[in-house]
């Protein structure tokens, strides 16, 4: 799990998720919200933690801002 802060001062956690097919995605995870996710390209839940973990905090608003809300 990753913390960062994104351009409006709002704290956020990005964790690794999977979707029913077996895709990777970055969820974002908002201190008060809606929950957001993101497509990674990235084979397996170790390689997705990899590019989140070595993901500078620009990045990861550039991902954030990509995102879409999380459907259940």
């Amino acid at each position: 799990m990753r913390r960062f802060v994104d351009e409006q001062g709002l704290g956020w956690d990005v964790v690794v998720g999977r979707e029913s097919w077996g895709g990777m995605v970055a969820l974002f995870v908002p201190q008060s919200g809606d929950v957001m996710q993101k497509a990674l390209s990235a084979d397996s839940h170790a390689e997705a933690q990899a590019v989140l973990e070595s993901a500078t905090d620009a990045e990861l608003r550039a991902m954030l801002a990509q995102a879409q809300p999380k459907t259940r």
